[in-house]
């Protein structure tokens, strides 16, 4: 908890908290990037974290969707927060003086196990047992949702093969990235056809996924790991968690390491681990997703605009070489 609230949008968070039930004390921020994250105490004493969702991204439909899914997950014992319903007995209420909804999931103890592309904390060891540990609790998501049935209504979107590499994917044109060049740019685009070629080819696990585990969508606390932030949760690809708990250690010295760990773990979960030569074409995938993401997000001199570009070709060379991510192309 590091900021009192005093933006007029967070104010509006100690209002939207009555139907929960009110808040014993103001909200205080918690991060304040696509959604707003902030602490509560409720009055009947659970500590909350309160979303205010972003505006047009989604609908009260989905937010509930994602909501009902999670409370079945964390009520089957899967790593994730428990939803906390209104006093009316939903799971989302309006945001006052705002297009936006709000929803509220319990409070879990931890920190994120880390930030941004910032190595992970600890020797290299460490580094791969914490690998191992995530690629297990991946597993157990993936297995908890597949013995779920959705109710009527339940509508998340669809990370498949349109969203990822179609002419509008879901993040934005990746190839339009100005920090790729003319030569980049054909690379990338080279490696998305041969892509689209390669998920068309063959059959691969589909479900529900979280589709945004990075570092610092990741919780370490006393009940060990906890994944939250579901909000691109959809239907799509298993490898497509797998790629995403990887992609911040691309430039890492332990890459393969953490690879093979993050493998293991999931084996060790009880599900079919991919090869990894599947996992490293959905890791150039999240890569080029990454490359179209900043497009909206960030300025052209922002340092991450440059950053996933370079990534994102690098990775296309990779592939269209036939090499993993970690190897020298020939």
């Amino acid at each position: 908890m590091t900021a009192p609230v005093s933006d007029p949008l967070l104010a509006a968070a100690d209002a939207v908290l009555a139907a929960w039930g009110g808040a014993l004390e103001p909200p205080r921020l918690i991060t304040m990037r696509e959604n707003v994250v902030l602490a509560a105490r409720l009055t009947s004493g659970a500590e909350v974290a309160l979303r205010l969702h972003r505006p047009g991204y989604q609908d009260c439909a989905a937010i509930t969707s994602e909501l009902t899914w999670c409370a079945a997950l964390a009520e089957a014992g899967a790593p994730v927060p428990r939803p906390v319903p209104t006093c009316a007995g939903g799971f989302t209420a309006p945001v006052p003086g705002a297009e936006r909804w709000a929803s509220c999931v319990e409070w879990r103890a931890g920190a994120a196990i880390g930030r941004g592309d910032r190595p992970l904390p600890g020797d290299r060891a460490e580094q791969v047992a914490l690998m191992h540990d995530l690629g297990a609790a991946i597993a157990r998501l993936h297995a908890l949702s597949d013995v779920w049935v959705p109710p009527p209504g339940f509508v998340r979107p669809a990370w498949d093969a349109a969203a990822l590499l179609g002419p509008a994917p879901r993040w934005g044109r990746f190839w339009e990235n100005p920090a790729l060049g003319a030569q980049g740019r054909a690379c990338v685009l080279e490696a998305a056809t041969r892509a689209r070629t390669a998920l068309a080819e063959g059959e691969r696990d589909w479900g529900l996924i979280h589709a945004d585990i990075l570092r610092e969508n990741v919780l370490r606390g006393p009940e060990g790991l906890v994944l939250i932030d579901f909000d691109d949760a959809g239907f799509g690809w298993r490898s497509h968690d797998l790629a995403t708990a990887l992609i911040q250690s691309l430039e890492e010295p332990a890459l393969p390491e953490l690879a093979m760990a993050l493998l293991a773990g999931y084996a060790a979960g009880g599900r079919a681990a991919p090869p990894v030569s599947e996992l490293a074409l959905f890791v150039m995938l999240r890569a080029f997703a990454s490359a179209g993401w900043v497009l909206s997000r960030a300025g052209a001199d922002d340092a991450r605009v440059a950053l996933y570009a370079g990534r994102a070709e690098r990775l296309a060379r990779a592939y269209l070489d036939g090499c993993l991510p970690w190897e020298d192309p020939r």
